[in-house]
C-alpha cells in the first residue's frame, strides 16, 4: 500500500524494502554481537505489561492510556504524540490493550539492555560535531540535546514478540529484537539488498554524506539510539551528517487522526481527483520546517488556482502559445539579432541569475519550502519580463529583433524553470519539457539564456493547471472531516427535511381549511336555496360530512 502511494506521488526509490530478510538479520546481529562483547549490553530483569485476554506480553505501541505527564487520553506505550515525551508502558494511567482493550497487568521477564548511559560521552563528542558541520534542523539539535542533558539511561532493546529479528544469545529463543533498537539498521541492510557492495556507502564516513529527513517524534532513535549502536560496535561507520525535521502539519485547526477518519491522507489524496504535483507543491510550500503548520482546504484551493495557474501555469502557457501563433508558427526566432542597447536581456539575465543564486544556496542548505519560494519567485520574473515588454502581435510588427529577443529569452527562462520546479513537481516538468520539446537542462551556476536555439521547433502548447472550484472546499472538508463532521451533515440534513415535512404539513392544513370553509360555505348556499323552493335537501348535511372526512384523510396522510 505504502509503495502505491509512494508511485501516485512521484516519490522514487532506487530500492523499495523491508526489514524481514536475510540481510537485516546478519547485519543487526553482528552489531549486537559487538555491543555485547565490548561491555555495552546488560542482561536486566524487568516488568512489563501483559495481556490476561489473549496471553501475550504487549509491545509498548499495543499498550495505550492516558499520559503521566500531559494527561493526553490516547497516548502510547512508548510516546506520547502530544507532548512528545518517551514513556514506558507501565507509566501509563488507565492502561488498556490496543488489541483487546483489556487492561494488562505486570509481569516480570528478562530482556536486553542497551547501556547508553556508558556510551553518554562519545554520543555528546559526535553529536555536536556533526550537528554542526551537518546544520542540522534546530528541533533536531534540541531534542538530541535534550536527551542528553537528562541523562541518557540504558534501554531493552529485547521484547517477548514472535515477529522480529532473533537475539543471538542461548535463552533467548524466544526473545526478539525490540525496534528501538532494529529499525535503524534497516537502512544499512535494505542498501545491503540494493548491492553487495553496501559497505562502500555505509563505512566510508570520509567519502560518504548521510542525509536524513523524518518527523520530529523520531529524531531521537536516529540521533541518539542508533549512532549509539554505531560507535558501540568500534567499527568505523558512515553516520549522520544533515538532518532535517519537521514539526507537526495539523489538520483545520486541530489534529490528523487516522482512527477517527480526520484529514486527508496519502491513500485519499487520489480520490481527489487533483493531481499528485498540486498536492506536492501545497504540501512543501506549507512544511512545518520551523513550526507547526496547518493544513487548509481553503489554502489548498487558492494555492492551485493563485499560485500554480495564475504564476507558473500562466508564464509558461502564454509565452509557448505566442511563439506556437501565426507570428512564430512554432519556431523559436532568431534572437541573437537583437542589440540590446536599452540593456533589458541584460538586466533580465541579471536578475533570474540573483533568484539562481538564493535557490542554489537553499537547496544546498536542505532549506525545502525556502528553495520553492525561490523557485515560484524565478517564475513570477518570467511573467514579469513578459508583461513589462509587452509582448503581443505589434511588438512582433513594430519591432520584430525586440520582440524576437524577448521570445527566445522567455523560452529559455522556461527551460531553466522546469529543471528548478523538477524535485518539487516532476510531473509538470515533464509536461513543460514535451511543450518545448527538449531534454532537462542542468542547472548552471550562470545561467545565459541559450539553451534553446533559434530555428528550434516547438511542442503544441497545453494547459499546465486547470482551475478547482470554491465549492470543492466544502464537499473536501465533510469528505475528509472524521465520523463527528459526517454526524453533524447528517442532522444537519435530518433538521432540514424535518422542517421541510413541517412546513409541507402546516400547507396541507391550512389547504383543508380552506376547503373545508369554501364546501361548507357552498353546502349553506344549497340548504338557503332549498327552502326558499320549499324543499329539503337531504344531500346538503351528507356533503359537508363527506368533505369534512376528507379533511381528516387528508390530514392523516400529511401527518
Amino acid at each position: 500500500m505504502h509503495a502505491e502511494v509512494y508511485e501516485w506521488f512521484n516519490i522514487g526509490f532506487d530500492i523499495f524494502g523491508r526489514t524481514p530478510t536475510t540481510q537485516q538479520t546478519d547485519i543487526a546481529q553482528d552489531i549486537f554481537t559487538k555491543l555485547y562483547k565490548n561491555g555495552f549490553l546488560e542482561e536486566q530483569e524487568t516488568t512489563q505489561p501483559y495481556c490476561e485476554t489473549h496471553n501475550s506480553f504487549l509491545a509498548d505501541r499495543f499498550v495505550e492510556g492516558e499520559c503521566p505527564l500531559c494527561a493526553y487520553e490516547d497516548a502510547r506505550g512508548d510516546q506520547c504524540d502530544k507532548c512528545g515525551h518517551l514513556l514506558d508502558p507501565l507509566e501509563l494511567k488507565k492502561p488498556r490493550c490496543k488489541l483487546d482493550g483489556a487492561t494488562p497487568v505486570a509481569k516480570k521477564t528478562k530482556h536486553i539492555y542497551l547501556l547508553l548511559d556508558k556510551l553518554q560521552a562519545q554520543v555528546e563528542e559526535w553529536s555536536a560535531k556533526s550537528s554542526k558541520e551537518g546544520a542540522w534542523s534546530s528541533n533536531g539539535i534540541h531534542i538530541t540535546n535534550s536527551w542528553l542533558q537528562e541523562g541518557l539511561k540504558p534501554r531493552g532493546i529485547t521484547r517477548d514478540l514472535k515477529w522480529g529479528t532473533k537475539v543471538p544469545l542461548d535463552g533467548y529463543d524466544e526473545k526478539v529484537l525490540y525496534v528501538w533498537f532494529d529499525a535503524c539498521i534497516g537502512y544499512v541492510s535494505i542498501t545491503a539488498n540494493y548491492t553487495d557492495q553496501w559497505q562502500k556507502w555505509w563505512h566510508n564516513p570520509e567519502n560518504v554524506s548521510l542525509y536524513q529527513f523524518m518527523g520530529k517524534d523520531n529524531v531521537p532513535f536516529h540521533t541518539v539510539v542508533f549512532p549509539s549502536s554505531q560507535l558501540g560496535t568500534g567499527d568505523k561507520w558512515t553516520m549522520l551528517n544533515h538532518l532535517s525535521t519537521t514539526e507537526y502539519l495539523n489538520y483545520e485547526q486541530g489534529k490528523f487522526s487516522k482512527s477517527r477518519g480526520i484529514g486527508v491522507f496519502g491513500t485519499n489524496a487520489k480520490e481527489t481527483g487533483i493531481p499528485s504535483d498540486v498536492w506536492r507543491y501545497y504540501l512543501l510550500s506549507r512544511r512545518p520546517e520551523t513550526g507547526d503548520t496547518e493544513f487548509e482546504w481553503t489554502g489548498f484551493i487558492n494555492s492551485n488556482n493563485n499560485e500554480l495557474l495564475k504564476n507558473l501555469g500562466n508564464f509558461v502557457n502564454r509565452i509557448v502559445k505566442y511563439v506556437n501563433s501565426a507570428v512564430y508558427e512554432g519556431v523559436v526566432p532568431d534572437y541573437t539579432k537583437y542589440d540590446d542597447s536599452e540593456g533589458i536581456i541584460a538586466a533580465h539575465k541579471k536578475e533570474v541569475n540573483e533568484a539562481l543564486k538564493e535557490y542554489l544556496a537553499t537547496m544546498d542548505a536542505v532549506k525545502i519550502r525556502q528553495g520553492l519560494q525561490a523557485a515560484m519567485h524565478i517564475s513570477y520574473l518570467g511573467n514579469k519580463f513578459l508583461q513589462d515588454n509587452k509582448l503581443d502581435n505589434a511588438l512582433a510588427k513594430e519591432q520584430p529583433e525586440r520582440c524576437a529577443a524577448v521570445a527566445g529569452l522567455a523560452l529559455n527562462h522556461v527551460h531553466l524553470l522546469a529543471s528548478i520546479i523538477a524535485p518539487y513537481m516532476p510531473s509538470t516538468t515533464s509536461a513543460i519539457l514535451e511543450q518545448l520539446n527538449t531534454t532537462l537542462l542542468i542547472i548552471p551556476d550562470d545561467w545565459q539564456g541559450d539553451s534553446i536555439t533559434p530555428n528550434h521547433k516547438l511542442g503544441e502548447a497545453a494547459h499546465l493547471f486547470q482551475q478547482i472550484k470554491p465549492e470543492k472546499e466544502k464537499e473536501w472538508r465533510e469528505m475528509f472531516g472524521g465520523d463527528e463532521a459526517k454526524k453533524a451533515k447528517a442532522e444537519k440534513e435530518a433538521k432540514a427535511a424535518a422542517k421541510k415535512a413541517d412546513k409541507e404539513k402546516k400547507k396541507a392544513k391550512k389547504e383543508a381549511e380552506r376547503a373545508k370553509a369554501k364546501l361548507a360555505k357552498d353546502a349553506g348556499k344549497s340548504v338557503e336555496s332549498a327552502e326558499k323552493d320549499g324543499a329539503e335537501s337531504p344531500s346538503a348535511g351528507d356533503a359537508i360530512e363527506e368533505v369534512t372526512e376528507g379533511i381528516k384523510q387528508a390530514a392523516l396522510q400529511t401527518s
